[in-house]
């Protein structure tokens, strides 16, 4: 389904339904399509659902890093939202989320975490080398999923267009060496809202050791595991992923 994106002051996003309030944070080579299939569950399960166009290729050179970022979905929420949220993250995003959850634990009621970066994962590097070479991007890429047909041509053709793109290259690995800069480790025992942490079994990407540290220094928190799954179980599972939040929201509700 393509849902419209609205414009309000400088904000671009998403929203759908009516109730409780769920922010969809993507990730860095991510976008708002990666979460159609949970836009359409949840609206339809009376929820509000609210995704935002992260600005990562808007911030000033100076500022791109995971703090502006959160900073920027802690005014979203602020000005736009105005009651605290349940917050959705995958990867980059998940790791925005426990900046948020850490710095405006007011505006975080549930925090829900699957293949979040913030205390170590893999990625193209410090660099993308043989930026030019659609194939290599294609696997890559594919490497991100369980199935690789997950990894469609158009998002192939996304991330092949970042990566060729010098300002949006040069912002990627900021922003990748921000998240590694950025680990979490120590602040994760003062998350103390509820978590949900819903992992792929097969991720390469945030391993499930990081699954595992998180939920046991998260104090709040819930481990769910998907198999036959990577990186983007939101994606590659969405059906699995939506009942599993789905129930695991009703018990918090």
């Amino acid at each position: 389904m393509i849902f419209k994106t609205k414009k309000e002051k400088k904000f671009d996003f998403i929203e759908e339904g009516e109730g409780h309030p769920m922010v969809l944070l993507h990730g860095l080579m991510g976008g708002l399509s990666n979460f159609d299939k949970m836009i359409s569950f949840f609206s339809e399960k009376g929820f509000r659902v609210i995704v935002p166009q992260l600005p990562i290729y808007d911030l000033p050179v100076l500022n791109t890093n995971l703090s502006s970022l959160a900073k920027y979905v802690a005014k979203f929420i602020d000005e736009h939202i105005k009651e605290p949220v349940t917050v959705v993250g995958n990867s980059m995003g998940g790791h925005i989320g426990l900046i948020l959850t850490i710095t405006r634990p007011e505006l975080v009621k549930n925090l829900v975490l699957t293949g979040s970066s913030g205390l170590y994962e893999r990625a193209f590097g410090d660099s993308f080398p043989r930026k030019g070479d659609k194939s290599y991007i294609k696997r890559k890429t594919e490497e991100v999923f369980y199935d690789p047909a997950v990894a469609t041509d158009e998002l192939v053709d996304d991330v092949f267009a970042v990566v060729n793109d010098r300002m949006k290259g040069i912002k990627t690995v900021m922003l990748a060496r921000s998240a590694i800069k950025h680990n979490m480790m120590k602040d994760l025992p003062h998350i103390l809202c509820p978590t949900c942490l819903i992992w792929g079994k097969q991720d390469n990407v945030t391993p499930p050791d990081v699954a595992v540290d998180m939920h046991k220094y998260i104090p709040n928190s819930d481990l769910f595991w998907i198999d036959h799954c990577g990186h983007a179980a939101m994606m590659e599972r969405p059906d699995e992923f939506n009942e599993i939040l789905y129930k695991w929201l009703k018990n918090k509700s």
